[in-house]
């Protein structure tokens, strides 16, 4: 279980197996929003929620990404470009728009506009992995890292 915790502008939640999400504030452009306000993991952190059963990941990368790097354990590939992506989120949630879902890319930013974008849709509980498979300026990423990933 989640447990939320205030600090003035941001917050941290803890989970069950040790991992914090910091949420972050987001930016208005032309009064939409283009930046994710909710939570962001670290990787690490990102996989201990994974194997607590805490949090279901999605790499939204193309197939080709998949091919290239592989997809860090324990997420489901799902590509972001699939005219009916919520749709087939919602199936992997069973329906249920308050899972705690993870979404991870290469660098951060289509993971950062996706997890957007699926706020807006109605899900709840949305989760950024900013540093990506590749790493980004939110640090290393997955790879670098040295966790762990499966072929697709």
């Amino acid at each position: 279980m989640l447990k939320q915790i205030p600090l003035s502008r941001r917050q941290i939640l803890v989970g069950g197996a040790g991992a914090a999400f910091a949420l972050t504030a987001a930016g208005v452009v032309y009064g939409r929003r283009d930046r994710f306000e909710g939570s962001e993991v670290t990787p690490p952190d990102a996989l201990a929620a994974i194997r607590a059963g805490e949090i279901l990941m999605i790499d939204i990368r193309r197939p080709d990404e998949w091919a290239r790097t592989g997809i860090a354990e324990g997420a489901k590939p799902l590509d972001m470009r699939r005219d009916d992506f919520v749709e087939a989120l919602a199936d992997l949630t069973g329906g249920a728009t308050d899972t705690p879902v993870a979404l991870i890319c290469a660098r951060g930013v289509r993971s950062d506009r996706m997890s957007a974008r699926l706020e807006e849709a109605g899900f709840t509980r949305i989760i950024d992995v900013p540093e990506g498979m590749l790493g980004s300026a939110a640090g290393p990423g997955w790879l670098a890292r040295g966790l762990p990933v499966v072929q697709p």
